[in-house]
């Protein structure tokens, strides 16, 4: 799966997440942190993200990446899953 195609489906449940408008998602800049400063996902939105990422892709991010620094950037995330979907 390209990264192109791992972004547009990951926009939607980063939308839902952060309880956005999808639109807002989209003009975020790859390199946008995830966590605080960025995003600001706290543990709680960072699960339910997680949770949807297992859903959408079968990807299990923290049963693969134990120290969760895919989830440093979009970009970053974005590349995790291209690699793994």
């Amino acid at each position: 799966m390209s990264p192109a195609d791992v972004r547009a489906r990951l926009e939607p449940l980063l939308a839902a997440v952060l309880e956005r408008d999808h639109g807002e998602v989209t003009a975020f800049p790859a390199s946008l942190p995830l966590l605080a400063g960025g995003l600001g996902l706290d543990s709680l939105t960072g699960m339910r993200l997680l949770a949807a990422i297992d859903r959408e892709f079968g990807v299990d991010v923290a049963a693969d990446d134990l120290g969760l620094d895919c989830l440093e950037t979009i970009d970053t995330l974005t590349r995790y899953l291209a690699d793994r979907a």
